[in-house]
């Protein structure tokens, strides 16, 4: 009997601790790109709350355990980013960051094709100006 393949992007990277690894990188590369400052500046001096929060969305998101919607805070994606003003450059921004990051973390090309349009999708879902 063979093993059954992996189908979810969660499975396919490898797990929590590819996903983890992959969210660390998201931040480092938005904190080290100088065209990212505005979409930085959106968050709190302090990025760990947010890593964790972030971490536990691509967790469900990607296909596996639905961490951040256990939360109590838990809140849909378009009003937790209500507030910001999102437009085209830090949407752009947002997405090279992941893009990077995916990249830095060598998601295979069959990730990547599942995950970037549906990132673009959302990216542009919480756009709001």
């Amino acid at each position: 009997m063979s093993e059954p393949s992996a189908t979810t992007p969660y499975e396919l990277l490898g797990g929590a601790a590819p996903v983890r690894a992959l969210v660390k990188r998201f931040y480092d590369r938005m904190e080290a790109l100088a065209d990212s400052d505005p979409l930085r500046r959106m968050h709190a001096r302090d990025l760990g709350p947010m890593r964790e929060k972030l971490f536990e969305f691509l967790s469900g998101w990607l296909g596996g355990p639905p961490l951040y919607h256990r939360r109590t805070d838990a809140k849909c994606m378009t009003e937790a980013h209500a507030r910001y003003a999102i437009g085209a450059v830090e949407r752009d921004q947002w997405l090279a960051c992941m893009d990077r990051a995916l990249d830095d973390v060598g998601a295979s090309e069959q990730v990547r094709a599942m995950v970037r349009p549906a990132l673009r999708r959302v990216a542009e879902a919480l756009r709001n100006r």
